[in-house]
């Protein structure tokens, strides 16, 4: 060890999820407070992210849930505006990771500078967060794959949201470009720091319109940066596949495609895997059963017994094969026919974004990210359990149809979080006699979305863990609670005219309010001769 090394500062402590979220809104504009709740699983095996390659690889997710409250007065009711679920699939032996960006809502009842939405400045800074391999909280990653389905829907988290008058959601064309736009500053923020270092961080980004050729995506955009190259098509040609086959030679869909709850790729997946082209047999008729003698008893007992092993032979070759048309189908041809699906034809536009990062790994960044087991639950983690009930509660237990409604159910949702992390049940209080009901949905007059068709999973099983977790599940408290899932920031910054950036969908051509005056000029009338 040189001087050098021995006298060199410890490394700065690991900035958590929440905190870095609550850097990213101080620069909002307008004056209000702003109340973050950060819940994240910790890790556990997962058996479906690649649930068609062979061998599957040994891979690990942890769920996360982001809710964002916004109050105005300090004696002001809060309000929940944003939230954010999320996946993060870890695969170790390609040294890779996966973020899936499942959902995201907002209420629509933000009352802050100009009506502007914190949405955009909180997913640019989650997704910043992970990408970022000085604060990405997984180590030994290498190349991480931020991956996404846009589709335009009035609701996705929040119940009845859509029945709120002050809720504008973007359209299906809109929502691409806001997805493309957010994606590409993410890209352009995780390259600043490193030009210059020995540490080089490059990335990759990829977007597809099903049923749009490139020229007819690039027109329905119009966002395209000159910073940032993006190809048009799929990523599945890489060589840093998060699970590569182990011959090259050999071909199946399901090492390159991963495996999503509630995503179009995943059910044309099923589809292709349990679709054959072989015609269905009657099985063979047997033979009556005639007298035999001891001698050909033994010898068909010895013939059957020399069979078996090649017929365990054939069994084992045969599992090895991909399931269904999953050794067929391309990627190419995946896409291609991707196009004529039902989620992609309903008349929207919905758009497939991926953005993959790649690092080469400086040595100080990853000091002790790395644990003895990748199942080894860190600090501020909660159990998966918890976050289920949440969003159980979000999703059935509440509504944001009216502005006393959404307050309501803020304070129902904080009060369940601070509860579960306290280690008291939500259920069987004194409170819930008196809780609303969620009333039935009601169409929308005003509402130009068609409803997207869902295609219902097909062999849907849930498969059983081999190996149990070494670990149990963390144990929440309040310490928990108040340093890692629960925060606060008071926002006062002058009121900025709304431009590119303005809103949730950074929508242009919009004027902004309490600017200057504009003084109108008129032109005087030129009199022809004999008037």
């Amino acid at each position: 060890m040189t001087t050098s090394d021995a006298t060199a500062p410890p490394p700065a402590p690991r900035k958590n999820l929440r905190d870095a979220l609550l850097d990213a809104l101080r620069s909002l504009p307008g004056t209000r407070e702003f109340h973050i709740h950060v819940l994240q699983s910790s890790p556990r095996r997962n058996q479906t992210l690649y649930r068609f390659a062979k061998p599957r690889p040994r891979a690990y997710v942890q769920d996360i849930l982001v809710l964002l409250s916004e109050q105005i007065a300090p004696d002001g009711p809060r309000v929940l505006v944003t939230a954010i679920e999320a996946s993060l699939y870890h695969i170790p032996t390609t040294s890779s990771a996966i973020l899936y960006v499942c959902k995201v809502d907002s209420t629509g009842q933000t009352s802050g500078a100009n009506g502007r939405s914190p949405t955009k400045k909180l997913v640019q800074a989650f997704l910043n967060y992970y990408a970022n391999p000085r604060t990405r909280p997984v180590g030994g990653v290498q190349h991480l794959w931020i991956q996404l389905f846009a589709r335009a829907q009035g609701q996705y988290l929040f119940p009845n949201s859509a029945m709120w008058e002050g809720k504008k959601p973007l359209s299906d064309v809109k929502l691409c470009a806001w997805w493309k736009r957010v994606l590409a500053q993410v890209a352009l923020d995780i390259q600043k720091p490193t030009i210059g270092s020995e540490e080089t961080t490059t990335f990759k980004a990829y977007y597809i319109l099903p049923g749009y050729s490139e020229l007819e995506a690039e027109y329905s955009l119009k966002v395209v940066s000159s910073e940032v190259a993006w190809e048009y098509g799929h990523p599945y040609t890489l060589q840093e596949l998060p699970c590569p086959p182990d011959n090259p030679n050999t071909r199946n869909l399901g090492h390159y495609i991963p495996y999503f709850e509630d995503d179009p790729k995943s059910r044309f997946m099923d589809e292709i895997a349990y679709t054959t082209g072989g015609e269905v047999k009657s099985p063979v008729r047997k033979r009556a059963r005639t007298a035999t003698s001891v001698d050909e008893t033994r010898q068909r007992e010895e013939k059957d017994r020399d069979n078996g092993k090649e017929k365990e032979k054939e069994k084992t070759e045969k599992d090895d094969r991909p399931l269904g048309e999953l050794g067929k189908v391309t990627a190419d041809e995946f896409w291609e026919r991707m196009s004529f699906r039902q989620e992609c034809v309903a008349g929207a536009v919905t758009g497939f974004f991926t953005l993959v990062v790649s690092t080469k790994a400086d040595p100080e960044v990853h000091v002790g990210k790395n644990s003895s087991s990748p199942l080894e639950p860190q600090a501020g983690q909660v159990s998966s359990q918890i976050i289920k009930r949440v969003l159980a509660a979000l999703t059935t237990g509440v509504e944001f149809s009216t502005a006393e409604r959404a307050i309501k159910a803020t304070e129902t949702l904080e009060s369940t979080i601070k509860r579960l992390c306290d280690g008291i049940s939500s259920t069987g209080g004194p409170g819930q006699q008196h809780r609303s009901r969620t009333p039935e949905p009601r169409e929308r007059s005003n509402s130009t979305l068609l409803v997207p068709p869902r295609t219902p999973p097909r062999n849907d099983r849930q498969e059983q863990e081999v190996t149990p977790n070494p670990f149990p599940e963390p144990v929440a408290s309040l310490e928990t609670y108040r340093s890692h899932i629960y925060g606060t920031v008071w926002v006062r910054n002058a009121e900025e005219e709304r431009g590119q950036g303005g809103g949730q969908g950074g929508e242009k051509g919009k004027l902004a309010v309490g600017g200057p005056a504009v003084t109108v000029l008129t032109a005087r009338k030129k009199k022809k001769r004999g008037e």
